[in-house]
């Protein structure tokens, strides 16, 4: 089969390997969509410690089965799945409480292991969600990112009538505005410094839309989301925050990145600060979300590229081009 292979960083190529076998307890998906994100771009650049080289990357996608392991039961071949990438270990300290996002061996399908760039992928039965006739690939790729928002919302206090700012306009960034809209937010405001993003984000249903906090009428929300992992994103946005609220560190920063605030705010104003890394007990959730439509995948999803253009949608990426990029291994 044909596979987007990272060699090491820095180098990718389109190579030939040997079709994936499933053990008796997996599956073989052919991917018909595969999300193109930022953990992407730090595997390419070597700033993903986890990562091993090579590597097939790729853990947003949806695809269909065409092989079931010995073992496999409540699939079939043909079914339409989305897959969540997910791989605790099960036994270790986190596991056992249920913090299996903080596992202490924790891999992920196309992060640790071989992905989705491929003509053919292998993932554990149990990861693999059956996706609605109705629902395109494409849409299904975009609910593993959709599940680390549901999980990103599990940790928000959860009140209805709350004003939230959400700094970001990427995909997560929309998504998060979506679901706060639909879970019951008074307002819900989105700053980004990109023109195009934010004219989405008014389109999605957005209250107010601006370049930076400054330009909106409010002064304090008692939710604000960090969704750009972006250092001096975090620091204001820190600032923005109603006494007695909480903020959330949900993009991801890097690892050697540190930010000032003041401690005597936070507790002054009893100022809750809380992370959200990726996904937990929350991909079921996120496939019903998208099939009821809580979310508009189509104004997500604005390019979709062959394997042997894996090079330009990186390059859009990085560019800020279009908004979710996705990658057909079929075509």
């Amino acid at each position: 089969m044909r596979a987007l292979v990272v060699s090491e960083p820095g180098h990718f190529s389109l190579e030939r390997v040997e079709d994936p076998a499933p053990g008796p307890r997996e599956v073989v998906v052919a991917p018909s969509a595969v999300g193109v994100c930022g953990t992407d771009l730090h595997i390419i650049d070597g700033e993903f410690a986890p990562t091993p080289y090579p590597i097939v990357p790729g853990h947003e996608f949806a695809g269909t089965v065409v092989a079931l392991g010995s073992e496999v039961t409540g699939l079939a071949v043909d079914d339409r799945v989305a897959v969540d990438p997910s791989l605790f270990c099960g036994a270790c300290s986190k596991c056992v409480v249920g913090r299996g996002n903080l596992c202490e061996s924790w891999n992920a399908i196309g992060v640790t292991g071989p992905g989705a760039c491929a003509e053919l992928a292998v993932a554990p039965a149990a990861s693999c969600y059956p996706i609605p006739e109705h629902m395109p690939f494409s849409h299904g790729a975009l609910i593993e990112p959709l599940s680390c928002a549901v999980h990103g919302f599990d940790l928000l206090p959860g009140r209805v009538g709350e004003h939230y700012l959400v700094y970001g306009a990427g995909t997560m960034g929309l998504l998060m505005a979506q679901l706060a809209r639909s879970a019951g937010a008074a307002s819900v405001s989105v700053v980004d410094p990109n023109k195009d993003r934010l004219a989405v984000a008014a389109s999605l249903g957005t209250d107010a839309v601006a370049p930076g906090p400054d330009e909106l009428d409010r002064r304090d929300w008692e939710v604000v989301v960090d969704c750009t992992g972006v250092v001096a994103a975090i620091e204001d946005g820190l600032t923005r925050v109603a006494r007695g609220g909480t903020f959330q560190v949900f993009g991801v920063a890097p690892a050697e990145a540190t930010a000032s605030f003041s401690p005597f705010r936070v507790y002054n104003d009893e100022i809750t600060v809380v992370g959200s890394m990726a996904v937990l007990h929350s991909y079921g959730r996120a496939v019903d979300l998208m099939a009821k439509g809580v979310v508009d995948a189509d104004a997500m999803v604005t390019d979709t590229f062959a394997l042997d253009g894996f090079g330009d949608a990186v390059d859009a990426f990085r560019a800020g081009r279009g908004r979710k990029l996705q990658i057909n291994p079929q075509l």
